[in-house]
């Protein structure tokens, strides 16, 4: 008996792709300025950088998912989206309510701010994609 091998499904076409895209200058946005930070003052906000560095982890997890296409990475895409976005929502809310928690801002302060909310913005971008993206789902 032959089996044949299904290609995974695609999750970069249309949309996607724009996705791949922003989710990518990300990752090199997030982990350049972690690692610059942590290498250079880490002891100014230890807490800050590293969660810029856990940020940009995510990222570059979601990107791979994404390119990588199929069922399984759909789903990790869509369980690490929803992590994305509490982590933006948590650090965010605690920046504005305690500003002084935070000697230097995280990639998530202030929502994203820093980086024109695209942070708060491509979490749910990602996962209404993701969520179209699934099979059987409707057009």
């Amino acid at each position: 008996m032959t089996t044949v091998e299904e290609k995974p499904a695609r999750l970069i076409s249309g949309p996607g792709m724009l996705l791949v895209w922003f989710y990518g200058v990300m990752v090199v946005g997030a982990l350049s300025r972690s690692a610059y930070q942590i290498s250079t003052d880490f002891q100014r906000a230890p807490l800050a950088y590293s969660l810029s560095a856990v940020a940009g982890l995510v990222y570059a997890f979601i990107t791979y998912t994404l390119v990588r296409g199929g069922e399984v990475a759909r789903r990790a895409a869509l369980v690490c989206c929803g992590v994305e976005l509490a982590g933006v929502l948590l650090v965010g809310t605690w920046t504005v309510v305690d500003g002084s928690a935070f000697p230097d801002a995280t990639v998530w302060s202030d929502y994203g701010m820093g980086y024109v909310f695209i942070p708060v913005l491509l979490p749910l971008s990602a996962m209404y994609w993701l969520r179209r993206a699934r099979p059987g789902a409707t057009a």
